[in-house]
C-alpha cells in the first residue's frame, strides 16, 4: 500500500490518526458516548445531508471558534471540569496532524490548553454538524503532561475502544518489538523566497539497526550532498531562488528498522562523548546536580541508571511558553520542563559533566497503534557509555509511560527511524547562523537569515522481507 490510497482507506487514516491523540478510561475521566470509528456504520435512522466532509480547515477552525466562544464571557480562559476541580484553559496549538474526518457528520479535534498553574492538559472533542457550523458533542482529558490517561485498541469490526493504562500492551504504549519495516515520508512546502536561499536538510543512512532499502528525493534548486565528519551525518543541500517559493521537496525511505539494545562498541577516544556543546554546557548547578545523582554508586551503569532516574524525576513533559524545543540543558535545569530534546539534552549535560560518556540522536517515532497516518512531529533520544557497551536511553518515553520505564532504560524500539546524530553540526558549506544545533527540520536561510519552515511527517508500514 502507498500514501495515494483509496478514499476508504484514506477514511481509516483519518480515524486512525485521531485515536492516536486519544487516551483509557479512568473513573476520574469524563467518557466519550461512543468510540472514533475508522470507517461509517450502518444508519440506524437517516442522517442529515451535507454538502461535503469537513476538511482540515474547517476542523481547526471549528475547534477553535468553540474554544474562543466558550472563553468570552470566563475572562478568556475556557473552564473544563476534571476531578473536581475546575480548570481555567488557555489554547496553546491544535494538533493539525490529529484532525480527522470520522463520518460526514462526526470530526475529531485534539489540543493542547494550558491551565493557569501551569499544567499542560492535551483534550480531545467531537464535534457534530456541517463543515462550517460544528458542534462539540463531546470533551474528554486525554494527557496531563504529556503521560496519557487512557490508549485506544481497535475491534475487528474497526471501531475503538478505550483500554485501562494498566492493561494497555507496549504495542499500544508506542513500542514495536524486534523489527518494524515502513515508508517514511518527508515533505515540506518551501515559503516565499525573496531572494537567494539556502537550505540544509538531513538524509537518513543505514547502520547497524536501520537498513535505508530506498531514497527518492524530489526537490526543487541545485543540490549537493555534503557529508558531516564529526558524527558521520549526510545533509542535503539545496540552493535555492526566489521562482522557488511554493514548490515542494519530498523526501521518502523505505526502512527496516531493528529494536536496539545495549551493544558492544569499542571507544578509543573518551572525550569526543565528554566535551560540552553550545546549549549542553558543565555550569556548576549541572556539575553539582550530576555529582548528587550519583553519589554512593559503584559502577558506571548504575551511574548511569542513577541520572536517568534523576532525569525522570526532576523534569515534567510540557511544551508551553518560551524556550522548550531546543534541546538546552540551562532550560531544562532551570525550568524543569520541556519535550524530549531537553530532556536528553540535560541527561547528556549531566552525565558528561560527571565523566560518562554519552551522545544524542534525532529522528522520528513511527506509531505502532495504526498502520499508515501522519506523525506529529521529531523524536530525539540518547545513549551513554558503560561497562564496554552503548546503552540506549529514552527518558522523555519513559516519563509519560511509567510502566515503560524499565524498558526505556537500555531500549529503543525498532519503530523508529534516526535522521541525523550529535549536536553542533559543522557543514560546508555552512549556514550563516553557524554550526547546527540538530537537524531534524530543515535549517532555511534567505538572504543569509533564518526563516523557521516545518516539514510534515506521514508513513505506511510495510510487510516484513
Amino acid at each position: 500500500m502507498t500514501q495515494s490510497t483509496s478514499a476508504a482507506t484514506a477514511i481509516a487514516a483519518a480515524a486512525l490518526l485521531a485515536v492516536c491523540a486519544c487516551a483509557t478510561s479512568t473513573p476520574e475521566v469524563r467518557e466519550t458516548t461512543a468510540p472514533p470509528e475508522a470507517t461509517a456504520q450502518p444508519e440506524k435512522a437517516k442522517a442529515p445531508s451535507y454538502p461535503a466532509r469537513a476538511v482540515t480547515g474547517d476542523i481547526k477552525a471549528g475547534i477553535e471558534r468553540h474554544v474562543e466562544e466558550q472563553s468570552v464571557a470566563t475572562d478568556g480562559h475556557f473552564l473544563l471540569t476534571f476531578r473536581d476541580k475546575e480548570l481555567k484553559l488557555k489554547l496553546v496549538r491544535v494538533h493539525i496532524e490529529y484532525l480527522a474526518a470520522l463520518t460526514p457528520t462526526r470530526n475529531f479535534a485534539c489540543v493542547d490548553l494550558v491551565d493557569t498553574d501551569g499544567e499542560v492538559y492535551d483534550v480531545d472533542f467531537f464535534l457534530e454538524g456541517p463543515p462550517d457550523d460544528m458542534t462539540v458533542v463531546e470533551t474528554t482529558v486525554h494527557k496531563i503532561n504529556g503521560r496519557p490517561l487512557y490508549a485506544w485498541a481497535q475491534r475487528e469490526d474497526r471501531t475503538w475502544h478505550r483500554v485501562p493504562m494498566e492493561e494497555a500492551s507496549s504495542a499500544l504504549l508506542g513500542v514495536v518489538e524486534d523489527k518494524d519495516r515502513f515508508e517514511f515520508v518527508y515533505t515540506l512546502e518551501l515559503p516565499e523566497l525573496k531572494a537567494a536561499a539556502r537550505m540544509w536538510l538531513p538524509v537518513a543512512t543505514s547502520d547497524a539497526f536501520q537498513t535505508i532499502e530506498s531514497t527518492k528525493i524530489t526537490a526543487p534548486g541545485t543540490r549537493s550532498m555534503v557529508d558531516e565528519p564529526k558524527h558521520g551525518n549526510k545533509v542535503l543541500v539545496l540552493d535555492l531562488k526566489p521562482e522557488d517559493s511554493g514548490k515542494t521537496i519530498e523526501m521518502r525511505y523505505v526502512v527496516t528498522r531493528l529494536e536496539k539494545g545495549s551493544y558492544p562498541e569499542p571507544l578509543p577516544d573518551p572525550a569526543a562523548f565528554l566535551h560540552e556543546d553550545q546549549l549542553v554546557p558543565f555550569t556548576d548547578d549541572i556539575r553539582a546536580l550530576g555529582a548528587e545523582a550519583i553519589a554512593g554508586k559503584d559502577t558506571e551503569l548504575m551511574k548511569g541508571r542513577a541520572l536517568y532516574d534523576h532525569v525522570m524525576d526532576r523534569m515534567s513533559y510540557k511544551k508551553v511558553g518560551e524556550g522548550w524545543g531546543k534541546g538546552d540543558a540551562i532550560y531544562a535545569c532551570d525550568s524543569r520542563t520541556g519535550n524530549c530534546s531537553d530532556y536528553h539534552a540535560y541527561f547528556i549535560g549531566v552525565a558528561r559533566s560527571v565523566g560518562i560518556p554519552s551522545r544524542f540522536a534525532v529522528g522520528v517515532s513511527i506509531p505502532s497503534s495504526r498502520n499508515d497516518g501522519g506523525i506529529s512531529g521529531y523524536h530525539c533520544w540518547a545513549e551513554f557509555y558503560a561497562d564496554g557497551k552503548w546503552w540506549p536511553v529514552d527518558i522523555s518515553e519513559a516519563d509519560k509511560y511509567s510502566n515503560l520505564s524499565s524498558y526505556y532504560f537500555g531500549h529503543h524500539p525498532a519503530n523508529r527511524l534516526e535522521l541525523s546524530r550529535g549536536r553542533d553540526l559543522v557543514l560546508d558549506p555552512a549556514p550563516a547562523s553557524g554550526p547546527i544545533s540538530f537537524l531534524a527540520y530543515p535549517l532555511l536561510e534567505v538572504a543569509d537569515r533564518p526563516v523557521r519552515v516545518k516539514p510534515t511527517f506521514s508513513f505506511t508500514r510495510l510487510p516484513a522481507l
